[in-house]
């Protein structure tokens, strides 16, 4: 994308806003006589300090020129106070004080002050101070939109690629559901109880988002076993499981090693999801916390989704006998945190599986 694609706000044409605030009508209407000479200038006086800066606080000057000397709130610690708000950082301030009083503008540079009027003020240093500073600030404003505006556009190409990845991911799991059984509605389902059980687990949004979207890969590696395994209508044998079983491995090396997040907590689910809480699941027969969150948490949503679904091969389980199929594996093959949420959650299972049917 070019710098053309965004345009930054031009501030030099708009009306910048002066705030004056002085305790002595003549000098207030002085100043506001010059400030008018100045190019696309509006100001507000104020003759109480108190009152300039509620209204200073509630309405952000471009400019605000304050004096030292005044009753009840002293230039100083009005400057100090209008400072302390962070989106004031930037707003250009000058000080009226007397040429000889170097220790009060010590102390306003302290507090914040950018530049110094001295008094008796004279035309001839006011405009020009009061239009630098008009300068600086509509420079600032600019550059604090155009660092709006390339935020924005990092977040539009953020997303973008996001919504690519999830395009590969769900391509991909298509591709692996076009030679698998399982039906389009499981991988959805199985994706929504993941996400479902690592949000009630406290994964953070950003995870649960992940995790929802890299959850369907997790069989992708089945485009590598052979029809007459994947298809096969009865039991498998022994040696046909076993090369079953590398659906796991393959799954992991279709998928490891990319640049995208969410294609490498995929690669971690293919690898894992058939991994069992005492260590005698595959591939590695890691047991416990030994097995990554995302393996065991999947591990929960898909087989709970495959036990009722309907197969070629199978019936499905009812919703009571699947429930004591989780009950039954709970620190066996499953994470026991895993299936205690799952289940407290049931209005929520079921309303996964009612926007998901077959």
């Amino acid at each position: 994308m070019s710098q053309a694609d965004y345009p930054t706000t031009d501030y030099r044409n708009q009306t910048m806003r002066v705030v004056i605030i002085d305790d002595t009508p003549v000098n207030l209407a002085l100043m506001q006589a010059l400030v008018a000479r100045v190019e696309n200038c509006e100001s507000q006086t104020f003759s109480d300090p108190q009152e300039g800066l509620a209204y200073c606080m509630n309405r952000q000057p471009d400019l605000l020129i304050v004096d030292y000397m005044m009753p009840g709130l002293d230039g100083i610690e009005l400057i100090r106070r209008f400072r302390a708000e962070s989106r004031n950082q930037d707003v250009p301030i000058l000080m009226v004080t007397a040429a000889h009083e170097k220790e009060v503008r010590y102390q306003a540079l302290e507090s914040g002050a950018t530049d110094f009027l001295s008094k008796p003020i004279d035309k001839n240093e006011f405009i020009p101070r009061a239009r630098n500073m008009l300068r600086l600030r509509q420079h600032a404003l600019m550059l604090a939109n155009r660092a709006d505006e390339l935020a924005d556009a990092v977040r539009r190409a953020t997303a973008d690629i996001h919504e690519r990845e999830r395009e590969t991911v769900t391509r991909l799991a298509k591709a692996a559901e076009f030679r698998d059984p399982e039906t389009g509605s499981h991988i959805h389902r199985m994706a929504h109880f993941s996400a479902m059980i690592g949000r009630e687990l406290g994964l953070d949004h950003a995870t649960c988002d992940m995790l929802l979207a890299a959850a369907p890969m997790h069989d992708v590696g089945k485009l590598g076993t052979p029809d007459a395994i994947l298809l096969k209508p009865g039991r498998l044998t022994p040696d046909e499981f076993e090369i079953m079983k590398r659906h796991a491995s393959i799954g992991h090396e279709i998928l490891k090693d990319s640049a995208s997040p969410v294609l490498r907590m995929a690669a971690e689910i293919a690898l894992t999801h058939h991994e069992k809480f005492d260590g005698s699941g595959y591939p590695g027969g890691l047991a416990g916390e030994g097995i990554p969150l995302i393996g065991r948490i999947v591990a929960v949503a898909d087989v709970f989704d495959a036990l009722t679904s309907a197969r070629p091969y199978k019936r499905a389980w009812t919703l009571e006998d699947a429930r004591g199929f989780l009950e039954q594996g709970r620190g066996a093959h499953f994470d026991p945190a895993c299936v205690d949420v799952f289940l407290a959650q049931w209005d929520a299972v079921l309303a996964i599986r009612a926007r998901f049917q077959d």
